[in-house]
């Protein structure tokens, strides 16, 4: 199926790409500029699963096609990537489907008349299924993704926190809570490095399976805990693919910041809770206490490894709390100036 799925993949990279350029007789192709929708696509593979003997159904063709177009409109591309189903340099498996294509019945999965056994640790039977896909890792195992409807419960808290990301500590909260960095990559990385020089394509990529589950297990509890905990969430705008291209690349990048940022945002919405992210600059160098810039404050890189500062207040500052108070200070602020209203005319 998912060989097929990128068979159909590649058929609607042609037809969108022949669409948008001709060929003019001693000139060559030119861009004619004629972009097809999604709708236009789905005009044109009408009835490919009845002229084409494959094991996938129409909804997947489908869908297949809506992801083709989004990704085409985002990147702005006449042609993406064609999908590759052998080699080394193959796709991992990917067969999406839509609403109703999917069944779940006597703990199994029916799918396009074929029926998959499966760990069903959710109780699935008590869901109804949306959109979704299956999907295949680096080491060949299948996962079944679905969308279901559940029941939001919101979230009572009242209380809020400012959250400011970093190295030494992945997190830290404005009430002094931190996670600290686990530094899950180095701590494998010498086995890693190991398997690597003897080839050891299977023990690779168990490695770093292992390293990525650990570090969504803590970032899944640590977020988890705090939009349980707190009505308003705020966090510093730092850019890990900025800092991706520094000397700190390997930190920036077991940091996992990007991912903590995404997990608080979502989650933050299913309870109704507020997330925003605020501008940090000189977040470390003010004073949380009484807003002035003290002569003691730490600056740039030769002031990273001062993590205590005394404020000329006499106020005895951790760093990172610090930057962490002046940016729930910071979305207060924001909270105060409200919503912009429309002028009625």
């Amino acid at each position: 199926m998912a060989f097929e799925v990128n068979q159909v993949w590649n058929k609607i990279n042609e037809l969108t790409f022949n669409a948008y350029r001709e060929p003019i007789p001693g000139v060559g192709w030119v861009n004619c500029g004629d972009w097809l929708s999604n709708f236009d696509v789905h005009k044109l593979l009408n009835g490919y699963t009845k002229t084409n003997p494959v094991a996938i159904n129409m909804f997947t063709v489908q869908e297949i096609s809506a992801v083709h177009a989004k990704a085409r409109n985002q990147f702005k591309k006449s042609k993406l990537r064609w999908r590759i189903s052998g080699g080394t340099r193959r796709n991992l498996g990917w067969i999406p489907f839509r609403v109703g294509a999917v069944n779940f019945k006597n703990g199994q999965l029916i799918y396009a008349k074929h029926h998959f056994k499966i760990w069903d640790s959710f109780g699935l039977s008590k869901y109804k299924f949306l959109s979704g896909n299956f999907a295949e890792d680096a080491r060949g195992r299948w996962y079944f993704n679905v969308c279901v409807e559940v029941e939001a419960q919101p979230n009572q808290a009242t209380k809020s926190v400012g959250i400011d990301l970093g190295l030494k500590a992945t997190a830290t909260c404005s009430d002094g809570v931190k996670l600290e960095a686990e530094r899950f990559y180095r701590k494998l990385e010498a086995k890693l490095a190991s398997a690597q020089r003897a080839h050891k394509k299977s023990r690779v990529q168990a490695l770093h399976a292992k390293i990525k589950n650990q570090r969504k297990d803590a970032l899944h509890k640590f977020t988890t805990t705090l939009c349980n905990e707190y009505g308003a969430i705020f966090v510093g705008d730092v850019s890990s693919t900025k800092l991706a291209k520094t000397t700190m690349s390997k930190s920036v990048y077991d940091a996992g910041w990007g991912i903590l940022k995404s997990m608080l945002k979502y989650k933050a919405i299913a309870r109704s809770a507020w997330f925003s992210e605020e501008n940090e600059a000189y977040a470390t160098q003010l004073s949380s206490c009484c807003g002035i810039f003290s002569q003691n404050r730490p600056r740039g890189r030769t002031g990273l490894g001062i993590r205590e500062w005394t404020c000329e207040c006499g106020v005895i500052h951790d760093r990172d709390v610090n930057a962490a108070r002046n940016i729930l200070a910071l979305g207060h602020k924001r909270l105060e100036g409200g919503i912009t209203g429309l002028s009625v005319r």
